[in-house]
């Protein structure tokens, strides 16, 4: 079957990616997840999609969610999150992620933003829904960009255009999180997190989690296996793929991406270079 990944234990659990050589920094995502429980991860993109069949149960920001049919799920970039089945047959799904500088040039907006991360809009999850099923089978790329501004206005009214409250009140975890970006390919310490962070380590680990609700490993993890997405995307093999983001070899990252994204990095990345 495809897009069934080879560690998965139920024949019902599938991923599959999409991407757009017309459409840079856009990636599609359909699913139907049964069993497979997704360790936290995250997204350098906005994740907006819907639920077309079961529930899901998830962790965002440190509180937990269920989203059942008819719910539109809009996620900000950078916020670690979950996934697992809430109903026995699992659930069945779709997504686009849209980065946020591509997002900015298509809509001439900027500083995007989604306050929640769940509600039921039976009407609006149902066109968002057709919409991404149509940009998967859409082969021109003017297709393609009309049925992306047409998405976008779908949920433009959920969304908001100022900073995130905690890009305001935490300037000091911006700068652990922007040198994690800068340093995802070196070993980091806690020493180094708690000087740029101007804190002791106890107090420094403390209130990083209370920030963003993961230690700063598992913050670090989630960027070594973006930026694994976007190598593998490219074309770059895997095995150069984990030396470049910091693991320690092609076993690793096989191991860590498939526990994040539920596929190997090889069959990921038949998927999006496929076209």
């Amino acid at each position: 079957m495809q897009g069934v990944p080879d560690h998965f234990t139920d024949e019902r659990d599938t991923a599959r990616f999409r991407q757009f050589p017309a459409l840079p920094g856009v990636e599609l995502y359909h699913a139907h997840i049964s069993r497979y429980a997704f360790e936290p991860h995250t997204h350098e993109a906005f994740g907006i999609g819907t639920i077309e069949a079961g529930a899901e149960r998830f962790r965002y920001r440190g509180t937990h969610y269920v989203a059942a049919v008819n719910s539109l799920v809009t996620m900000n970039p950078d916020e670690l999150h979950t996934g697992q089945a809430e109903t026995p047959d699992g659930w069945r799904y779709r997504m686009i992620y849209l980065e946020p500088v591509q997002l900015a040039e298509i809509t001439g907006i900027e500083q995007w933003w989604f306050n929640d991360v769940e509600r039921c809009d039976a009407q609006r999850a149902a066109q968002t829904g057709r919409l991404i099923g149509a940009l998967w089978s859409a082969e021109t790329p003017l297709a393609q960009q009309g049925l992306l501004l047409d998405l976008i206005d779908t949920i433009r009214p959920y969304a908001s255009h100022s900073r995130s409250p905690d890009s305001v009140n935490a300037p000091r975890f911006d700068q652990v999180r922007h040198y994690l970006h800068d340093n995802y390919m070196q070993p980091v310490t806690l020493g180094e997190l708690a000087q740029v962070a101007a804190l002791s380590p106890y107090h420094f680990l403390r209130q990083f989690k209370a920030q963003y609700h993961v230690t700063p490993h598992q913050m670090l993890m989630a960027i070594r296996l973006w930026r694994a997405k976007l190598f593998l995307a490219q074309g770059m093999p895997a095995a150069q793929v984990a030396l470049a983001v910091g693991l320690t070899d092609q076993s690793h990252l096989t191991r860590a991406f498939s526990q994040r994204y539920g596929l190997t990095p090889v069959r990921y990345q038949r998927q999006v270079i496929a076209r």
